[in-house]
């Protein structure tokens, strides 16, 4: 920093002189303490005050694997190169991206091996800055479920012959299984903490598979009239469950159903995000390339939201 100059044609007396030499000797200073200061070694960064690089990992199951959904880059996960996760590490630039979503995958096999595949919280390190979660449909067995009420929808097309299946008892089994997905929830997002006490966390919901509005459409999908509502507000008791136990662990919770309400299973090809059966977009009852893209632009919505 250069001294104050004087003020043009003024003259330099004794007071002048007097002031410039005290400036002068306490720049001097100033220059000395800096000079010092340089010399020292810089103090380390402190705790959580990394780079702004994100390090994301991807945890979750075939609604984030993109199961289906060309092109594969894991056969043994159907982990797809269009899958949220891909276009969500490449919007963010990602300096690391780890993608172990696997389908089939249910909240045990966050901490235990899915067959083969190794526990997916293996793949978490220390600076971690990101770690999206798909989970807990497998923890319903969702596939069990639907295959069970397109069987019953045979039997008795216009009733609600699943619903009722599982409430025989006063109790809705589905709901109960729902509830029960919250505390396995906790141990999975505690041990995320503990991994990468770093990371910004968020949880990932589930698309409108269904149609919102309750409607039916039987020759697309052979469920019964009754139990399309039934399904439709399974997911979004699911949702609500993900979207507490998120809050109340302080990470955050990407909407995917939302967006999708108007994309279920029951629209025509082009509109729809969610395929009625296996087709070359995806698996049926899964996302298509469209469905994971709305879903990448929930997460970046939480993100910067």
């Amino acid at each position: 920093m250069p001294p104050s100059s004087r003020p043009p044609g003024a003259r330099p007396g004794r007071r002048t002189t007097q002031r410039a030499t005290t400036v002068t000797a306490a720049l001097t200073a100033l220059v000395c303490a800096a000079t010092a200061a340089s010399a020292a070694p810089a103090p380390p960064p402190a705790e959580g005050q990394g780079t702004s690089e994100v390090r994301y990992v991807a945890l979750g199951d075939s609604f984030s694997s993109g199961l289906g959904i060309p092109e594969p880059t894991d056969s043994a996960c159907g982990r797809s190169s269009a899958n949220y996760p891909t276009l969500v590490a490449r919007a963010t630039e990602a300096a690391s991206f780890t993608d172990v979503t696997c389908a089939g995958a249910a909240t045990s096999h966050m901490t235990s091996p899915q067959d083969s595949v190794p526990p997916q919280l293996d793949a978490l390190r220390p600076d971690t800055t990101l770690v999206t979660l798909g989970i807990g449909g497998n923890d319903l067995d969702l596939t069990g479920v639907i295959t069970r009420c397109v069987l019953l929808g045979y039997l008795a097309p216009q009733g609600a012959p699943c619903k009722q299946s599982y409430t025989l008892l006063g109790t809705d089994e589905i709901g109960s299984r729902i509830e029960a997905v919250a505390p396995r929830l906790d141990a999975v997002l505690d041990e995320i903490r503990v991994r990468s006490p770093q990371a910004r966390v968020l949880l990932v919901g589930y698309p409108a598979i269904f149609p919102d509005d309750g409607s039916a459409c039987r020759e697309t999908v052979a469920l019964a009239e009754g139990d399309f509502p039934w399904l439709r507000d399974r997911t979004k008791q699911l949702n609500t469950v993900l979207a507490r136990q998120a809050s109340l662990h302080g990470a955050g919770f990407a909407d995917a159903y939302g967006p999708s309400v108007g994309h279920d299973v029951c629209r025509p090809a082009g509109v729809r995000w969610i395929e009625p059966e296996e087709t070359a977009a995806a698996a049926g009852f899964h996302p298509n390339a469209a469905g994971h893209r709305s879903t990448a632009d929930a997460v970046l919505a939480a993100l910067t939201g």
